[in-house]
């Protein structure tokens, strides 16, 4: 069955509780038994919390913070580049502003080197994820990111092993890896020592907090590396380091089984997923959402049903009808119906943050809140996708054209997950 997911857990009434100690990853046979507790144009947006401010220790010496105290400006001559080729080509944000401004530059930066315990990672693909969207128009700004003046968004990458760091094992140059939004913790606290790292208040974000995959190359840490399955297409392998791993840590907190009704809200990149997870266990899924691409995409990754939510008397029919419910749409309203589609005594887990007034919690329900997954899950999401139990649907654009995908994503006009192509 599926690893226990790890992330904050509360009930409506307000109890609140984690899981312990996160076991051995499962053989991936094991994983399409029964889980054990296991979206895109569609409003999806990676969860606030994951914005924590980087702390003085995570700034290079020779950086200086000015400003704001949640902004590292950089100049030419403090960041690092490697000797071999001093120079690549990258997505720079300078200051945020609505995407229809251009404030995507795509110029000439210093390449990055790693440090110890760190690789570079010569680019081969980066997914494009509506919170680079909120980072880039200056949504978070009052949450300290970005925190990089210019920096390189993407936080879902794969790519090549360029160069090791000094004191890096297991990783040979070549070796095909990818990174998710994850990208360092403490290693010490006690969500990281109990399998919970995701949790940890230390933590720093790919393309937040530091340099991410919109570019040639980047620098990981590289025990937040993972090495690629041969078997994985390196381009469309992308989104499984975001979507994927969000959804499976969503799905990993349901047990559900055959005979079980789940329902889907937010069928955009990570929703496509979910749905993927949620058939492997034998449980009835049916996806709600308001774009027709996006429900004809759910079906054809096996939803059992797909309603729109824009018709009133299709919404009608589905209340009270769910087991569990997933939920990948921001929104109150959506939200709200949900939690009207769900039983009595029904879960809904949620990997957005929830907001809700007016609704009587008086139906013995459960809101659990899900924040991306661990390592061990992570692993799991590679081995299922290695196997073909489930797959990503992508559009790929080249490196340079992150500006055009953006602004598609922010029209509702992707049909599935968008994915920056480097060359080469």
């Amino acid at each position: 069955m599926f690893l226990v997911g790890a992330a904050d857990t509360a009930d409506a009434a307000g109890t609140a509780g984690v899981n312990g100690p996160v076991a051995a990853a499962p053989q991936p046979t094991e994983a399409l038994k029964s889980p054990q507790g296991l979206t895109a144009a569609g409003g999806y947006q990676c969860p606030r919390h994951l914005r924590a401010l980087p702390t003085k220790s995570s700034l290079a010496p020779e950086e200086s913070a000015v400003g704001s105290p949640a902004v590292t400006v950089r100049s030419l001559a403090t960041m690092s580049s490697h000797a071999s080729n001093p120079v690549m080509y990258a997505q720079q944000l300078d200051a945020p502003a609505p995407i229809e401004q251009a404030p995507l530059r795509w110029r000439q930066a210093p390449t990055p080197q790693p440090g110890p315990g760190q690789l570079l990672i010569k680019v081969a693909a980066c997914g494009v994820c509506r919170s680079n969207l909120h980072m880039i128009e200056g949504d978070w700004v009052g949450n300290g990111v970005p925190a990089l003046s210019p920096i390189v968004p993407g936080h879902e990458v794969t790519g090549y092993v360029a160069e090791l760091g000094t004191g890096v094992e297991g990783f040979r140059l070549g070796d095909r890896v990818g990174v998710q939004p994850l990208w360092s913790t403490c290693e010490e606290c006690e969500f990281c020592t109990t399998g919970r790292e995701q949790l940890c208040h230390e933590r720093r974000i790919t393309g937040e907090h530091v340099d991410g995959g919109y570019g040639e190359l980047m620098v990981a840490t590289a025990r937040h590396t993972y090495h690629l399955p041969d078997t994985l297409d390196i381009v469309e392998a992308a989104p499984l380091f975001c979507p994927g791993i969000t959804a499976f840590g969503a799905v990993d907190k349901l047990d559900l089984g055959p005979g079980d009704r789940v329902a889907v809200f937010g069928p955009g990149g990570v929703g496509h997923m979910a749905v993927q997870f949620a058939v492997l266990t034998g449980a009835e899924v049916t996806v709600v959402g308001r774009s027709p691409e996006h429900l004809a995409v759910a079906r054809e990754l096996g939803a059992t049903h797909t309603v729109e939510a824009t018709d009133p008397q299709a919404l009608a029919q589905v209340e009270d009808t769910a087991d569990a419910v997933l939920l990948f749409a921001p929104a109150e309203a959506v939200t709200a119906q949900a939690l009207r589609t769900l039983k009595w005594g029904g879960t809904l887990v949620s990997a957005v943050p929830l907001t809700l007034r007016g609704y009587p919690f008086d139906r013995a329900q459960t809101l659990r809140t899900s924040l991306l997954g661990n390592r061990a899950q992570m692993e799991n999401v590679l081995s299922l996708a290695a196997q073909g139990k489930v797959r990503t649907v992508v559009e790929r654009f080249a490196m340079s054209q992150a500006p055009r995908a953006l602004e598609l994503l922010k029209a509702g006009q992707l049909r599935s997950r968008a994915v920056l192509e480097a060359a080469g």
